[in-house]
């Protein structure tokens, strides 16, 4: 009886949470005039189908672009910073160890919002906000890398060190070590949490919007907010946009729900 009050209950919050986003696909199909319709309409009466027409207008296929290359990038240079770091925290013991791993849990505490502004004045001073894309790619790695350590940590913890040790045995150096036997064996965490630091990249908003002012360089979410304005809102166009905007996020999800939930189980419970 307990357990179906729990799924009852989980469904409900899941309603909950994930209405907003069934009310933006159904607006986005809806006419202007039926919008602000009394009482509200949960679905259409008439579906418009306006997908094509925003596309074209308001050229999304150039900010889904750039949104893509700016979150490439940040996943690119996580990975490859965050991966040795991660197996670096697993494998050390004591009171500084313990003190990094704190150090890197505070960076992942800071709002982007709080940092925006040293950082701008910092990448100003050594020009970096010429090349504002690479400008945004650094500061938000700087922010996804610590929880790609956090969770990349808990996943080369659960690879037994007795395998590193054999492999040192039969005469491997600790870096042949690392990239024929224990890289192998946490491929799937490491995967798992960089399609994690992408989808969150993808949806980076703060420091694209301070550190891009050229509008063909802005990302999808910066580019977003130019449909409303102080005297009129395209409601229509913004929930179509928001839609295909949401709509590879969602399919990646779906399609690696699994794998993203046991990789995010397996470093809790470390």
């Amino acid at each position: 009886m307990k357990r179906y009050v729990l799924l009852a209950l989980a469904i409900l919050f899941a309603a909950i949470y994930l209405f907003p986003v069934y009310w933006m696909y159904a607006t986005a199909l809806k006419t202007s005039g039926s919008i602000f319709k009394y009482p509200p309409e949960l679905w259409p009466s008439q579906p418009l189908f306006q997908v094509s027409r925003v596309f074209a207008e308001h050229d999304i296929g150039r900010y889904l672009w750039n949104s893509l290359l700016v979150a490439t990038g940040i996943t690119a240079i996580t990975m490859l910073l965050g991966t040795g770091a991660a197996y670096a925290l697993a494998n050390a013991r004591g009171a500084k160890a313990n003190v990094a791993l704190f150090l890197v849990i505070v960076l992942q505490v800071l709002p982007p919002s709080l940092m925006v502004t040293p950082l701008f004045v910092a990448f100003n001073h050594v020009g970096l906000l010429d090349y504002p894309r690479t400008a945004v790619v650094l500061a938000t790695a700087a922010k996804t890398l610590a929880f790609y350590i956090v969770l990349c940590r808990a996943t080369f913890t659960q690879v037994p060190r007795e395998l590193k040790d054999a492999a040192l045995v039969d005469g491997n150096s600790h870096l042949g070590a690392f990239f024929l036997i224990i890289l192998p064996l946490a491929r799937n965490g490491i995967l798992i949490t960089s399609v994690l630091v992408f989808l969150q990249s993808f949806g980076e908003y703060v420091y694209s919007r301070s550190f891009i002012a050229t509008r063909e360089l802005q990302t999808a979410t910066v580019n977003l907010a130019t449909y409303l304005s102080a005297n009129s809102a395209d409601w229509v166009g913004l929930m179509n946009y928001a839609g295909i905007y949401v709509a590879p996020i969602l399919i990646v999800f779906i399609l690696l729900q699994r794998q993203i939930v046991t990789g995010l189980t397996s470093g809790a419970l470390k």
